[in-house]
């Protein structure tokens, strides 16, 4: 990316190429191994962008690089919770992605502050996101932009991330 353009934007969902954009990146990552290495659904690749416009606590921001600063190089996609104990809004980070070619370039440390800003002018209380355990890099990042493991009291430990399939 040295020399080329970087331009991060909150994705404008109703706009033909922010649509193509955050399909095709979020495919991208479902295929690799940090994403579960198994492509986007057909119909996640159809309804993904109705279904998120459709919810008003939903945001993404996407990066935009390569010579002419259009090409789509990442993708945040952001969901609006609540935080009971601040009795206030709180933002998941729910996916974070960056195309290999543009990786270690500070890409996707833009992409979360204007993450972080949107989510402020929310009045939300925090940020939240999960990651996985052998992401190096993102751990790196992630620590490095201020966030940490969860805990309320260190004497209980960290809390874990659980999922049940509906």
């Amino acid at each position: 990316m040295t020399g080329a353009m970087l331009q991060v934007c909150q994705a404008d969902y109703s706009r033909g190429d922010h649509a193509a954009a955050v399909v095709s990146l979020l495919d991208a990552y479902a295929r690799d191994p940090m994403g579960g290495a198994e492509a986007l659904s057909d119909f996640a690749k159809a309804n993904l962008i109705p279904a998120l416009a459709a919810r008003p606590q939903a945001y993404s921001v996407l990066a935009f690089g390569g010579a002419d600063g259009q090409t789509p190089v990442g993708l945040v996609n952001c969901i609006e919770g609540f935080s009971t104990f601040a009795c206030r809004p709180l933002v998941n980070v729910h996916d974070v992605v960056v195309l290999d070619g543009y990786r270690g370039q500070r890409v996707a440390e833009r992409m979360l502050a204007l993450a972080e800003q949107i989510a402020r002018e929310r009045g939300a209380c925090k940020l939240t996101l999960e990651v996985l355990q052998g992401n190096a890099g993102a751990i790196r990042l992630y620590q490095r932009v201020g966030f940490a493991n969860y805990q309320l009291d260190p004497a209980m430990g960290h809390a874990q991330f659980w999922q049940k399939w509906l």
